[in-house]
């Protein structure tokens, strides 16, 4: 066998249907694209949810919800990532930019302190908003919680 005896297996290939090109090959005349309407045409591009003139999904279906536009968002840290981060680095005052450091939130955006886990180490947290519990665990250990 040598590169000028390969061949594709028997059957594999197929020539390609050639369109328009007169009466005699079958496919003249409308090119196998029927009569008339949009998808005869040239530049046809079916629309996005387009249902052949049905009313579509997204109209059929009712809007519901609400977009609060003075919503804001927090990024959270819960205490068991705070007691970590106090454990492995020794820290007594945690500020945002630690969090940030440590890869616990971005540095954009506001940072919301939640009570999830169990804090033993007396730090001083400081962030833009702490749940209940979590102000209360961290003064229950004698620490500090900082609202900016």
């Amino acid at each position: 066998m040598k590169l000028n005896n390969l061949k594709p297996a028997a059957g594999s290939t197929h020539s390609r249907r050639r369109l328009g090109r007169g009466p005699g090959s079958g496919l003249g005349g409308t090119s196998t694209r029927g009569h008339k309407g949009a998808k005869a045409r040239s530049g046809y591009k079916r629309k996005i949810g387009f249902e052949g003139g049905q009313m579509p999904l997204q109209r059929r279906l009712p809007k519901f919800g609400f977009k609060n536009i003075n919503r804001v968002e927090y990024q959270v840290v819960n205490l068991s990532s705070i007691q970590k981060l106090a454990e492995s680095k020794s820290l007594e005052k945690i500020t945002i930019e630690d969090m940030v450091v440590a890869g616990l939130v971005s540095p954009k955006g506001l940072v919301k302190v939640l009570g999830n886990g169990t804090l033993t180490a007396k730090v001083e947290v400081v962030a833009n908003a702490f749940s209940k519990t979590a102000e209360e665990a961290i003064q229950n250990v004698g620490g500090i919680a900082t609202k900016l």
